[in-house]
């Protein structure tokens, strides 16, 4: 069936109107960050001004956000990467056993909201003397990754055919074995779109490491907030602090879209 001309230009004017709003407020912060504060509150210098690198020198040398960058990956991929080891066996014993009540009890870890566990948590770890550290930052991280790395895995597990494990096993291998050599193997689309989505979560996540961390452990999302002042805010900072977080995820995001796409329905059609 041939598509009409009128549907062809509203299916462009769509996409480009959708586009246009999503990336409006990407385009204002880069734009802003390389505006002096003078520039940004001038509206006929909205787009005609002179770029500086000011804001970005004053985010990295004053502010000391390359610190902050590395504590953020640190929290990151370290608690992507507990999360994998923990999370891809339990979700493959889940989906092969069918522990559908266990999965309920790990949906609740998704669906109660972080901040009513921030008092509790904070209260245990001041206690244990944690709060500040990097150990506190990991565990509240995985508190997010985990029941995420979980969902996923399980759903990518249950589009597995059985009968190559079983097959594995006539062979020879244990069942373990056929896990290690057989299963694995081909979970690694899912295994890559659970880490790309835990790392991005936990990069940036909030909440936790706004009450947790410590002046020295504080990720890049709470430091921003020095740019906010009692009686003013420095908006070219801010912006340019904003910029710094926001681009390498954006990056990532494009980089790794096709292993999170292929990732996410390759468990979409099972038998």
């Amino acid at each position: 069936m041939r598509t009409s001309l009128g549907f062809k230009i509203f299916r462009v004017a769509a996409i480009v109107l959708l586009l246009f709003t999503m990336l409006l407020p990407i385009m204002f912060m880069v734009i802003s960050s390389l505006k002096n504060n003078v520039q940004i509150y001038d509206t006929s210098a909205l787009f005609v001004f002179e770029p500086s690198l000011e804001n970005y020198h004053r985010v990295f040398q004053q502010a000391n956000f390359g610190m902050f960058m590395w504590n953020s990956f640190l929290v990151a991929a370290i608690s992507t990467g507990i999360s994998l080891v923990l999370g891809v066996p339990a979700a493959y014993s889940m989906s092969r056993f069918v522990m559908k009540r266990q999965a309920i009890v790990v949906l609740m870890a998704r669906v109660i909201p972080g901040v009513s566990l921030l008092v509790p948590w904070f209260y245990l770890f001041s206690n244990l003397r944690m709060v500040g550290g990097y150990g506190v930052l990991i565990l509240s991280h995985m508190f997010v990754s985990l029941p995420l790395i979980l969902y996923i895995m399980m759903g990518f597990f249950d589009g597995l055919p059985l009968e190559l494990e079983e097959a594995a096993e006539v062979d020879g291998l244990t069942p373990i074995g056929a896990w290690l050599r057989i299963t694995l193997p081909m979970s690694v689309p899912g295994i890559a779109t659970a880490s790309i989505l835990s790392f991005i979560f936990s990069w940036n996540n909030f909440m936790f490491a706004l009450v947790l961390s410590g002046a020295k452990t504080k990720t890049l999302p709470v430091a921003i907030f020095d740019f906010i002042g009692y009686a003013s805010i420095d908006w070219g900072g801010l912006m340019a602090a904003a910029s710094v977080v926001t681009l390498p995820i954006m990056i990532i995001a494009l980089f790794a879209q096709k292993y999170v796409v292929s990732g996410l329905t390759a468990g979409a059609v099972k038998g």
